[in-house]
């Protein structure tokens, strides 16, 4: 804000202080004391007046009196500033400053009724209605400040005149003539009063509306001067950017034609300022093979006064073909009549071929994928059907009389081919996970069933390098969950398989303990060992595709590096992962976490009883949204809700949530909390933004129970929160509040 518009705005806000009623309580504060001397002056002579009619001693007093009244009202006038600066409350001292008022009015009276009271002629009763005159006048100049003070010493004033003509009547010391003569004396005195009490009001309010509409109209005039300002400067700017934009900028009239280029447009097409304009730009830029359905639309667009982005294909003045981008916007006046069209066109030639490149790339990607695909489809057919049959033969061997060097050679073509077999699995494998194919199928099983089934095909190989492989239950497992029971079954054999290639001593222990989680079951298996361990700057790398700690290794040991990068892909396709802790030389131990889910009969068992276990709640004809992406939870609110007669239907994601609550206008959605494509919070958000969408009741459905998570839910709009696993009598609690 220029400073001319900051000064103007001080100045007002300072004239509005001055003119509150503390800054008028302070200005009445400054302004009594400041005449104290002048009305001294007023009362001494006065005072004079007894000691020369010889009433020294009453002059004394009465000078007396009227000292004490105006000390006790000035020096507390005097502390008023100070006051209201320590925060004092204005109310307060508005009240003290009236009764300061009113005694000092009372004292002052003195002058006016003792020289009455000491003789009662009309020569006092001229000099008493003087004194009120002189009195009032002086009190009219601070009326706008302290409006009851002034009033209070005037009617003071007055009621001191009435008092003097009556006691001057009651008393016989006028005459029916001078107390007629006393009456109109006072009347006038008053008129006199009130007219200058009227004069300085109305000039104060002048100055005072004057001031004000001087300021303001100040600020305003700093405003426009504002607005002019920037409005130059930015029309200014506006220019520079449209002189010396890298985009083409062209101005044209309504029809078409063009008004105005800029620099670029002269560097991308060759053309002039002078050249273009007065043309049209189609028929200036246009050839032979510019499509016709684009000039159409950029035609029917200026045509129509409607907005426009397009590409299309331009000539330079030299005939070099140019692509662009063009972007055409009308601009309308006052009147609502197209004014103008402004175009911004950018020469995007180098990323339409840049795009051409890509496509022609990506299509020859896709092929080499195909080819990789087919080629790997062949050749693990080409491989295992010869596999196959090596290792037929070498089992048919077997069954025959060799001898035992004989034996010996078979064993070594089973394992040969065996190993070979595993490799190339592997590969087909992870080039499965590599291309992002899901390779997980749920179903039903044991899990303790599958991990000793995936032992005992281990165990041989332990027992043949004399060390052990013992499994530990720690927690109980249930019967059946439901997961991809093959694949776990890999993971634990590429594991445990593992640990027992590098041991050499000891063994392999593994620790199964399975723990109810909001999305099912969490499974840990914490494979340790008491072989050669890892070096810790090598933890992390072990999980590289075809990579092992180093090479040593490798010639040692063998393997292609691949089973422990498809085992964590696996885990992490199940919700889970795979942590490694170890030190060199004295063993590792592998952490693998899955999640798995309920079978989907445990769960309609559970879902069952607890339905059977609580009342029910009818609410036909409510609607109900269930935003949720995991089928078990689905599973468990499908039957938590049967009974209830309410239409429900269910989104896989947040996305799908916003497009069915506009579709169906539920009465209350369950929003899951962490969903794909869009989690709860941002659906949330844009269904309580549909101004077309009578707004449901939105309840939370999270595992996160802290409270930063609750303030984030209702900040975003929702209306109650229920956290997992999901309890039928909170769900049945929440709709029996809607």
């Amino acid at each position: 804000m220029p400073a001319d518009s900051l000064e103007f705005e001080q100045k007002l806000a300072e004239f509005e202080q001055r003119n509150s009623p503390e800054g008028l309580l302070l200005r009445y504060a400054l302004r009594r004391p400041a005449y104290f001397w002048f009305r001294q002056i007023f009362m001494i002579c006065g005072s004079l007046v007894l000691f020369l009619t010889g009433h020294f001693l009453i002059g004394l007093v009465v000078y007396l009196i009227l000292i004490t009244g105006e000390l006790v009202d000035t020096l507390f006038l005097k502390t008023i500033p100070k006051q209201l600066a320590r925060g004092v409350p204005y109310k307060r001292l508005h009240h003290l400053a009236t009764a300061t008022a009113s005694f000092q009015s009372l004292t002052s009276v003195a002058l006016a009724f003792f020289p009455v009271w000491l003789e009662g002629s009309p020569e006092t009763l001229a000099f008493c209605f003087a004194f009120i005159a002189g009195g009032g006048i002086n009190s009219s100049y601070l009326l706008s400040f302290h409006s009851t003070a002034t009033y209070i010493r005037l009617s003071t004033l007055l009621a001191c005149g009435i008092a003097t003509i009556i006691y001057g009547a009651a008393f016989g010391t006028l005459g029916l003539q001078a107390q007629i003569y006393s009456v109109f004396a006072l009347s006038m005195t008053i008129f006199l009063v009130f007219t200058f009490l009227q004069y300085s009001q109305s000039g104060f309010e002048h100055r005072t509306k004057s001031e004000r509409r001087m300021l303001e109209q100040s600020l305003e005039l700093a405003a426009i001067n504002k607005t002019l300002h920037d409005q130059q400067s930015e029309v200014r700017r506006l220019a520079l950017v449209a002189r010396y934009a890298n985009d083409s900028v062209i101005v044209a009239d309504p029809k078409g034609h063009i008004l105005w280029v800029n620099e670029a447009f002269t560097r991308i097409t060759g053309y002039s300022s002078e050249e273009a304009i007065g043309k049209k730009t189609g028929a200036l830029l246009d050839g032979p093979e510019t499509a016709f359905t684009t000039t159409a639309a950029i035609e029917s667009a200026i045509a129509t006064g409607t907005p426009l982005r397009t590409e299309l294909l331009n000539y330079r003045k030299d005939g070099t073909k140019i692509w662009v981008e063009t972007n055409q916007v009308p601009i309308y006046n006052d009147a609502g009549q197209v004014e103008m069209i402004i175009a911004i066109e950018r020469d995007v030639t180098a990323d339409k071929y840049h795009m051409e490149e890509l496509a022609v790339a990506k299509r020859a990607a896709e092929d080499g994928e195909r080819a990789k695909t087919q080629f790997l489809a062949t050749m693990s057919h080409e491989i295992r059907t010869p596999m196959n049959g090596i290792i037929g033969m070498a089992d048919l061997l077997q069954d025959e009389s060799l001898s035992k060097e004989q034996q010996g050679y078979v064993e070594t073509i089973r394992y040969s081919a065996e190993a070979l077999m595993r490799i190339i699995n592997d590969i087909l494998d992870f080039s499965k996970l590599d291309a992002g194919k899901s390779v997980i199928n749920p179903v039903d099983f044991d899990l303790l069933g599958c991990v000793e089934s995936a032992l005992s095909i281990l165990r041989p190989k332990a027992i043949e390098k004399g060390i052990f492989v013992k499994l530990n239950c720690l927690t109980p497992v249930p019967p059946l969950l439901r997961g991809d029971d093959g694949r776990i079954r890999q993971i634990v054999i590429n594991v445990v398989g593992n640990a027992i290639k590098f041991t050499q001593q000891g063994g392999v222990t593994i620790d199964l303990s399975c723990y109810p989680s909001s999305e099912g079951n969490l499974v840990t298996l914490e494979v340790s060992d008491t072989g050669i361990g890892i070096a810790e700057d090598r933890v992390e790398q072990i999980f590289d595709q075809f990579s092992q700690a180093d090479g040593d290794i490798t010639r040692q040991y063998g393997g292609t590096g691949l089973g422990l990068t498809i085992s964590r892909i696996l885990a992490h396709e199940m919700g889970g992962d795979i942590a490694l802790r170890s030190t060199l030389g004295t063993g590792s131990t592998f952490t693998i976490t899955l999640e798995l889910d309920h079978t989907l009969d445990a769960l309609e068992v559970a879902a069952e009883a607890a339905l059977d276990s609580l009342p029910s709640v009818k609410l036909p004809g409510m609607k109900a949204l269930v935003a949720e992406d995991n089928l078990t939870n689905q599973l468990l609110i499908k039957k938590y809700l049967k009974d209830t007669e309410m239409d429900v239907v269910y989104a896989r994601n947040g996305r799908e949530a916003v497009r069915l609550a506009l579709r169906h206008q539920p009465h209350v959605i369950f929003m899951d909390m962490s969903m794909p494509e869009m989690d709860g919070i941002s659906a949330t958000r844009k269904i309580r933004a549909e101004k077309a969408l009578t707004q449901p009741k939105i309840v939370a459905l999270t595992a996160n129970v802290y409270a930063s998570d609750k303030a984030a839910c209702l900040s975003a709009g929702m209306d109650g929160f229920l956290s997992k696993p999901l309890k039928r009598s909170d769900l049945m609690g929440w709709l029996c509040q809607i």
